[in-house]
């Protein structure tokens, strides 16, 4: 399930699901008490609804506010990676507690695009910062990465020819043996127009799982 709490939360309090604080609310607190009441409040509804596996916590850093699909729906705690890294960690250790298996995204962090992934593909060539990087290789140096989602965008400077979600410079070269991460590699919605638009649906999946996704 997609249960990220705020914008992003199929379990709407609209149809009497719990009302969980969006990232930014929590972020914006940095307060790891209340972060892990969310948290808690999150994992426990999950596993009394029996789902075994959240496409969450959100990792991107908030490098560009304005975003159409993070930033500009709170879906990301900070622009400061630590902070990300560390309430990211509180999210994980609630769903373990729980028997559910977290999901970190969007690899290799989605925080610095300036358009929607969902409605086509996403250059960040010009904006993408290492720093993104960082609350993957903290999460994944500490042993709290169950899986990873790889985003569909674009890193020219990485990889001419496919984005992210289809590349093995990205999933085999620095996910893989750069940052030493070993669990499951999940690609984005493979018939989100970033990939839709470009690749047959066979074309995608083949491509996926040569570039390393599982």
């Amino acid at each position: 399930v997609d249960a990220e709490g705020g914008k992003v939360n199929r379990l709407k309090p609209k149809y009497g699901f719990l009302d969980i604080p969006g990232a930014q609310e929590v972020g914006d607190k940095n307060d790891i008490a209340y972060t892990r009441s969310a948290a808690d409040s999150l994992a426990s509804e999950l596993s009394d609804l029996g789902f075994n596996m959240d496409f969450a916590p959100v990792v991107d850093v908030n490098i560009e506010p304005d975003n159409p699909i993070i930033g500009g729906l709170g879906r990301a705690f900070s622009r400061d990676p630590k902070v990300v890294a560390e309430q990211a960690a509180v999210y994980v250790e609630s769903a373990r507690k729980k028997n559910i298996i977290s999901v970190l995204k969007h690899f290799p962090g989605h925080g610095s695009s300036t358009k929607d992934s969902h409605l086509g593909l996403v250059d960040v060539t010009g904006s993408y910062k290492e720093e993104e990087l960082i609350p993957y290789e903290t999460l994944i140096g500490d042993g709290q990465a169950d899986c990873v989602m790889a985003a569909h965008i674009m890193d020219l400077r990485v990889d001419k020819d496919h984005p992210v979600s289809l590349s093995p410079h990205f999933i085999k070269g620095i996910l893989r043996e750069r940052l030493g991460f070993e669990g499951v590699v999940i690609s984005d919605d493979i018939q989100m127009e970033a990939i839709a638009s470009h690749y047959t649906l066979p074309e995608a999946v083949e491509l996926a799982v040569n570039a390393g996704c599982d």
